[in-house]
């Protein structure tokens, strides 16, 4: 299948879709993930990841393996949503917003958690706590991520 490039110049600063989960999650969810697909160039030092692909090396093109992490980039979320359920093994960081993907991803993933107003996320940007302007879930696909999901709070 060829894929059409993700983007068209390649990543030398950063974006507005640089925003960076932070490390006190991937230490609840006490997991080690095979591949993140949509790494920054050198990757993200505290995600516990074997494997991951920049937008140099176009995760959607790639072959997902194992089980994935993924805070997609927000601007363009439904392809990463799509690829996840044919993968169906890892966990993702996504937008509550109201987009014909969420509704997609309810209905499919195996896990859902939200976290109240009060916890949401506060991504990482040029090293510093920024906390975006709209609230986020994790969906799950796969036991394993469920299970560490339910680390985090009350997982439907």
């Amino acid at each position: 299948m060829n894929q059409v490039a993700l983007f068209n110049v390649p990543q030398d600063e950063f974006t507005s879709d640089d925003h960076y989960t932070p490390q006190w999650i991937f230490e609840m969810l006490g997991l080690t993930f095979d591949l993140d697909p949509a790494a920054p160039p050198g990757g993200v030092p505290w995600i516990p990841v074997k494997k991951y692909y920049t937008q140099a090396e176009d995760g959607l093109s790639q072959e997902w393996h194992g089980l994935v992490w993924c805070n997609p980039p927000y601007s363009n979320v439904e392809p990463w949503v799509q690829k996840m359920k044919r993968h169906r093994s890892g966990i993702m960081l996504l937008p509550h917003v109201k987009a014909y993907w969420r509704r997609d991803v309810w209905e499919d993933a195996d896990g859902i958690m939200e976290l109240s107003m009060i916890d949401r996320v506060k991504f990482m940007k040029n090293g510093l706590q920024k906390e975006i302007m709209f609230p986020t879930f994790f969906a799950g696909w796969g036991d394993v991520s469920v299970q560490a999901m339910t680390k985090l709070g009350r997982v439907r």
